[in-house]
């Protein structure tokens, strides 16, 4: 069984190899570790701006565009000021 398992039905964090990061709840994947989740939103980074957060809804990831997952700890997350929160967006996976 794969580690993955043990996250379904969690909240956890994608970043995917184009830098883009994705939060929700993990519902289910497979043997190649497509994903897919639930209550999906993006958090767009800017260094002018705050943190967009964009709601994505279900959403579908293929594995092999994932770069890294992991559990959100939802007391820290809930603490964040996404508004003043200010830096670069990530850049993609260099292989």
């Amino acid at each position: 069984m794969s580690q993955l398992q043990t996250y379904v039905d969690r909240r956890v964090t994608v970043i995917m190899n184009d830098g883009r990061l994705v939060v929700g709840l993990l519902r289910g994947l497979d043997q190649t570790t497509n994903i897919i989740m639930q209550e999906c939103q993006e958090r767009v980074f800017s260094e002018d701006d705050g943190v967009e957060i964009v709601d994505l809804g279900l959403y579908m990831i293929r594995g092999d565009n994932i770069a890294i997952i992991g559990l959100v700890d939802e007391a820290a997350d809930a603490e964040l000021d996404f508004e003043n929160t200010r830096c670069a967006p990530l850049p993609p996976v260099r292989h």
